[in-house]
Formats: structure tokens, C-alpha cells, sequence
């Protein structure tokens, strides 16, 4: 069994006191898979995170029921591809009942006020961010590190949501300091590879094999 060391554990429902620098990749996890590890490796080593934590929704807003795994199958999905020390899957979004980013980041503030928090999210996430309820909200507040994803980075970049934000893009390395009160959070782009994998093209080749053996 693994275990967490140096001080570094998982996320308790009612929080902790302990000065870490945390990143958020929030999902389905529908399932969980290489990419989702490559993005938090490469987040850990750029931002100099303590740990990634995988939130795994119990039911994300943005996409439809139909075809979505049972929660404690998407959880255990990312539990497989966590190494429980440095990137920690949790359910700690459906513990305290939240779906919305915003809600669950005012919460985790609450719970670990001593947390450094940067919320991690793909290209695609910063294309489709205005459709995030209370975005803006988000991100003055907590520091976005976006993730190149194929086919979504250039565009990302020129989205609604990049322009916006464009005058607090920061370098990755000047995310998380502590800003002055009242400053707008940073966002900045992670230089890293593109990684193929995805969930769809997963559940499709799985559907596929479903049906030639049976």
C-alpha cells in the first residue's frame, strides 16, 4: 500500500492547517488516464508544487449523464494512475457537496487556509472557461496554469477567455507567490508536451471491443 511521506497526505474532509503549495485538476476522470498523469507531473515540476490532487466530480455541470461512469468507478480509475504521495486522487468534492469550481475553490480556501492553491485545467478548459459559472470570480482569485492539449492550445490562446485575462498572464514560475490583497490571481501557459490521450477516444475503443465480443 502506499502511503504519503514528508508531511505530504491526502486532503481531509475538514481540512488542516499545513502551509503546502497545491494543484487542482478538477474532472470526471471517465475514465482516468495517462494524460491526466502527464499533467500533473509536468504541473508538479514547472509550478514546484508539493502535490496534485485529482478532484474527481461527482458530476460535472458541463457534460451529460448519459455515458458517464458511476462515481466510485471513476474515483478508483483515478486512484490507479495516482502514486498517493505527490498526486493524490480525492473525493473530496463530493464530500463537501460541490460541483462548481468556484464553490469547491471558496470551500478548500475555508478548509486549508493555509493552502496555496492553483486550479489546473487543459486548453480546452480555457476555450470553454465563460461557460463556467462565476469564472471571473475564479479567476481573480485563484491562479490559473493551463496545460497544452492537442488541437485546443493555439485556439485556447485566442479564445474569449485568454483575452480577457490577457493583461495577468504570468510566467508558471511567478504563479504562486502571495499577491498583494486585493491583486487579480495570474494565469499562465505551461510549457509541455501535448499528450494524445482521452477519455472519449478511451470509452469509444472500449464501446468498440464491447461490441465484437459480442
Amino acid at each position: 500500500m502506499r502511503r504519503a511521506s514528508r508531511g505530504l497526505a491526502a486532503p481531509g474532509r475538514w481540512g488542516d492547517m499545513r502551509r503546502r503549495r497545491i494543484g487542482l485538476l478538477g474532472g470526471s476522470f471517465n475514465p482516468a488516464h495517462a494524460g491526466h498523469l502527464h499533467v500533473a507531473r509536468q504541473a508538479l515540476r514547472a509550478l514546484r508544487l508539493d502535490q496534485v490532487w485529482l478532484l474527481v466530480s461527482p458530476g460535472n455541470p458541463l457534460k451529460p449523464r448519459a455515458g458517464m461512469a458511476p462515481f466510485a468507478e471513476r474515483l478508483a480509475s483515478a486512484r490507479a494512475i495516482a502514486d498517493g504521495v505527490r498526486v493524490i486522487a480525492t473525493s473530496i468534492e463530493a464530500a463537501i457537496g460541490q460541483r462548481y469550481t468556484a464553490r469547491t475553490l471558496r470551500r478548500l480556501t475555508r478548509l486549508f487556509p493555509h493552502a496555496r492553491f492553483v486550479w489546473i485545467i487543459g486548453a480546452d478548459n480555457l476555450w470553454q472557461l465563460p461557460r463556467w459559472q462565476r469564472w471571473r470570480t475564479m479567476a481573480a482569485r485563484t491562479p490559473l496554469a493551463v496545460l497544452p492539449r492537442p488541437g485546443w492550445t493555439r485556439k485556447a490562446l485566442h479564445g474569449a477567455a485568454a483575452a480577457q485575462l490577457r493583461r495577468h498572464r504570468r510566467r508558471p514560475g511567478a504563479l504562486l507567490p502571495a499577491s498583494p490583497p486585493g491583486r487579480h490571481a495570474g494565469w499562465a501557459l505551461v510549457p509541455a508536451r501535448e499528450h494524445p490521450a482521452s477519455a472519449t477516444a478511451l470509452r469509444a475503443a472500449r464501446a468498440r471491443a464491447e461490441r465484437r465480443a459480442g
